[in-house]
């Protein structure tokens, strides 16, 4: 019999995250810091909304692009928050979260062969997303002393003529840095100059702790070579209702919902109904998770000190990136001794790339109280290391 599988498939590395959560959830007693999902939950009156839709019998399929209403409170969020203005019909589409709005427009603007940027440590999805769309992914290596920023100059480094596309992943997932203004201007002029389209995802946007935040779309010149990506799971705690979005130019966004209409259809239509109360409504729910998310970062920030473990400070998302290269150990070899002898589960930053080695990354998307139980954990651990 021949081989049924696919090559590409086949030498696709396995998430690296998933490997720690399957391992703690049978675990009696441990304490997990390795998910990205707010312990909150979907606030009332965006459940109340969900309950309503399904209570009247909305349970039929959207327009493949999603629920004309979702769409308008979509563009009006961007105008709102950003000045960003959008067509709902035809430059904005609703998707089953971000994660897919990232595989379709990958998808859908590249070519066999062409390159494709990804900074890393970012998101686990970016490479294999633009393996399977027979691209050549192009890796940036982010560095520490550079608060794990995207400068110009590796951005020029990393361009040849083959380079089509730039993913542009902050704030940052596992790091939790920011791009500043100043940042998204330079690397504006380089994709301007070098005419490359850029694929941002935001999804983090409404978690950032240091000013507002700003998209490169935003940016002279970048509005119609730029896919933004959004969702609602992490600002409204909206994980398991599957929804995000994607704008940019029409011509971009169509190809898209052509994809999306064979692969998925619509997104879910409760999820749709919900998600319209969200934007409406939701601004106060986001503002208050958010300064309990800063509470916690600020928290985490002052134990590392205690502890003399290095860490730059970060300004957005919901996640820490010790570095424990200190401790003369793999990211890898760290994260499963410290599962073992203390029952306390974080991520080995080389799940986000190798250039994540030497750190790991500690997710604040949980209680004061959880949080402060499992640094003293990891403080008698790395106490042991030091006897």
């Amino acid at each position: 019999m021949r081989n049924p599988l696919s090559d590409v498939v086949i030498e696709m590395k396995p998430s690296g995250i998933r490997k720690f959560f399957d391992i703690v959830s049978e675990m009696k007693d441990a304490i997990s810091l390795g998910v990205g999902e707010p312990d909150f939950d979907t606030p009332w009156h965006i459940r109340e909304e969900g309950i309503y839709s399904l209570e009247k019998g909305r349970t039929f399929y959207t327009s493949n692009a999603g629920l004309k209403e979702l769409k308008v409170e979509i563009c009006n969020y961007l105008k709102r928050r950003y000045n960003l203005e959008y067509d709902y019909n035809g430059e904005t589409l609703v998707t089953v979260g971000g994660s897919e709005a990232i595989d379709i427009a990958l998808r859908a603007m590249v070519n066999p062969g062409d390159e494709v940027i990804i900074p890393q440590p970012s998101y686990v999805s970016y490479l294999p997303c633009v393996q399977l769309a027979y691209g050549v992914p192009v890796v940036i290596d982010l560095k520490e002393e550079n608060q794990f920023k995207l400068t110009k100059q590796e951005l020029l480094d990393a361009i040849t003529d083959k380079t089509k596309v730039l993913v542009l992943p902050f704030p940052n997932n596992p790091t939790g840095a920011i791009l500043e203004e100043e940042y998204l201007r330079d690397i504006a002029e380089v994709c301007i100059e070098k005419d490359i389209f850029v694929i941002s995802d935001e999804i983090y946007s409404e978690l950032t702790f240091k000013g507002r935040h700003v998209s490169i779309a935003e940016m002279p010149g970048m509005r119609d070579r730029t896919i933004l990506i959004n969702g609602f799971s992490k600002a409204y705690a909206m994980t398991g209702w599957r929804l995000g979005y994607a704008c940019g130019p029409q011509n971009i966004i169509s190809q898209m919902t052509k994809i999306h209409q064979f692969a998925i259809m619509c997104a879910p239509t409760t999820s749709q109904y919900a998600a319209v109360s969200a934007l409406k409504n939701g601004d106060a729910d986001v503002e208050k998770m958010r300064q309990s998310y800063n509470q916690r970062r600020r928290f985490l920030m002052s134990r590392f000190k205690e502890m003399d473990i290095p860490c730059f400070e970060p300004y957005g998302a919901f996640y820490v990136f010790p570095n424990i290269s200190k401790f003369g150990m793999t990211s890898d070899e760290f994260a499963t001794k410290l599962l073992e002898t203390e029952k306390v589960a974080v991520v080995p930053g080389t799940a986000f790339g190798d250039s994540g080695e030497g750190f790991v990354r500690i997710s604040y998307a949980y209680s004061l109280e959880r949080l402060k139980e499992a640094l003293g954990r990891i403080e008698h651990f790395i106490s042991t290391l030091e006897k």
